[in-house]
């Protein structure tokens, strides 16, 4: 019989990120804002994980989100698991997904895009969801999974 031990302790109340893709984690905290708020936060990196070979994992105390603020991760982390944590206890589990449109998280592809030379906020709407791929708002270039960068 083998125990099984947490690598990373668990929270009385509030949300899991789990199975983040290893080189994603500190993209996932930015793009949540984590790094702004006094809440304590624990995460690990690079652990081991039967679907992603290694994983990260975020636990956030006190602080539970909107589907809309979560589903941003699904970009860069399809495969990303909630866990609403009440009490030490799982309560809901939430799957991430990919929004219809995207505002002012993505960079435009094209260089010579608007966006990419005055401040203004970026606008795709998503073309496919199943390899993710964006069409700017402006100039209506499509951004692929390959060319994706988070600002």
């Amino acid at each position: 019989m083998s125990k099984r031990k947490l690598k990373v302790s668990a929270i009385k109340n509030g949300t899991v990120i789990d199975h983040i893709p290893a080189n994603y984690l500190f993209k996932v905290i930015s793009i949540l804002g984590l790094d702004k708020i006094p809440n304590q936060i624990t995460f690990g990196n690079n652990l081991e994980s039967h679907k992603l070979i290694h994983k990260a994992i975020i636990k956030v105390s006190d602080k539970f989100f909107e589907d809309k603020e979560i589903n941003k991760i699904a970009l860069i982390a399809p495969a990303a698991k909630l866990n609403i944590i009440r009490d030490y206890e799982v309560v809901e589990k939430k799957v991430v997904n990919v929004l219809e449109e995207v505002i002012g998280i993505v960079k435009c592809f094209n260089p010579m895009c608007i966006t990419n030379n005055e401040q203004i906020t970026t606008k795709f709407t998503v073309v496919s969801k199943k390899e993710i791929a964006l069409k700017c708002h402006y100039c209506e270039k499509i951004t692929s999974e390959e060319h994706l960068t988070i600002i």
